[in-house]
């Protein structure tokens, strides 16, 4: 039986491989760990610690519940230590060819249907598919790479391939 574990996956990283990620994202992972070091750690523990002084730790629920919540506080700040050892902070404010797809633009994109999607080009730790900030690694992402406003791609999407248009590039200025 496989041991289950309540960590977060481990990302696969090659050596060499980049963890781009914009000064806002970076922002907001450090500021979770913070959160995570500074504040919620300190209450699970002090909650943990007075579930212990209730007496028999076998069959008390609330025990084993800190316990757990722990291990995930835990996990989830070895995984945002370990994330944020390898990345590259680009600011997209500072591209110079604004003309081509790269690192930090925002795409309007338009399929063969007529349907247009604004999409930003972000790090893997900022996707957010409802907002349309989508990594620069995934298939649409790599196919929109290096390309300028008229190019067609052909990408693999949700529901098979779609042919995209790009309508228009920018830099928008990212939340300070």
């Amino acid at each position: 039986m496989a041991r289950k574990t309540l960590d977060p996956p481990e990302e696969k990283s090659h050596k060499g491989e980049k963890n781009y990620i914009t000064p806002a994202g970076y922002r907001k992972l450090a500021a979770e760990l913070d959160f995570l070091r500074g504040k919620k750690r300190p209450e699970v523990v002090a909650a943990l610690a007075d579930a212990a002084a209730e007496g028999d730790r076998s069959e008390n629920a609330e025990y084993i519940y800190r316990k757990r919540q722990l291990r995930q506080v835990d996990g989830r700040m070895r995984f945002l230590g370990k994330r944020l050892d390898i990345v590259v902070v680009v600011d997209p404010r500072q591209q110079k060819r604004r003309d081509r797809v790269f690192f930090g633009a925002t795409v309007a994109v338009e399929d063969e249907d007529g349907e247009r999607k604004v999409l930003s080009i972000v790090g893997s730790d900022e996707i957010d598919s409802i907002g349309g900030a989508i990594s620069w690694q995934s298939p649409v992402g790599r196919a929109l790479l290096g390309k300028e406003v008229g190019d067609t791609v052909l990408v693999r999407w949700d529901k098979g391939q779609r042919e995209l248009t790009i309508c228009d590039i920018s830099y928008p200025d990212w939340p300070p």
